[in-house]
């Protein structure tokens, strides 16, 4: 069990991160093995963010201090703590892959500190699994590209057939 001043010291460092970070992201890693904990911290790392371990009823009293109405006693299991300066979007999708290959790793849910904005853990999932931005722009692009590129097909074989004759 921690000292008052162990808890007071871990209520600031949280405060801290609520006041530098942009995205948090709750997750249940009961029953994850250290090793593959070590391999998500790793990869986490590479991004710019962090995991961490947090009592939810410290967290809580963070988040209160701060202005947030979300109670992470709600979740479910033990939580810990993903934060990053990244939007959702770029570290949904790692995190997502980590829960999917270790199914003792649940996401539980996410917050937007900017906005104040919470995230179902099922949300977060579906924008994990969509694919970058760059393939979606290509994606895009492609589709508005491909109606222009068969009408100049069309036109060529047209023009083919005029001359052969």
């Amino acid at each position: 069990m921690k000292t008052k001043a162990q808890k007071i010291k871990k209520v600031e460092e949280g405060g801290k991160i609520v006041d530098e970070k942009n995205t948090l992201i709750f997750a249940d890693f009961t029953g994850t093995k250290v090793n593959d904990m070590n391999s998500l911290r790793k990869s986490l790392y590479a991004l710019e963010s962090k995991f961490e371990v947090f009592k939810k009823r410290l967290f809580r009293v963070v988040l209160q201090q701060k202005g947030f109405e979300f109670n992470p006693e709600t979740l479910v299991g033990q939580l810990g703590v993903i934060h990053t300066n990244k939007r959702l979007d770029e570290i949904a999708g790692p995190v997502y892959k980590f829960a999917k290959q270790f199914k003792t790793f649940k996401i539980l849910g996410s917050v937007d500190l900017k906005s104040k904005i919470f995230v179902s853990g099922t949300e977060v999932e579906a924008i994990g699994q969509l694919p970058s931005r760059e393939v979606l722009i290509a994606q895009v692009v492609g589709t508005i590209a491909a109606p222009m590129s068969a009408f100049l097909y069309v036109l060529s074989e047209r023009s083919k057939q005029l001359q052969s004759k």
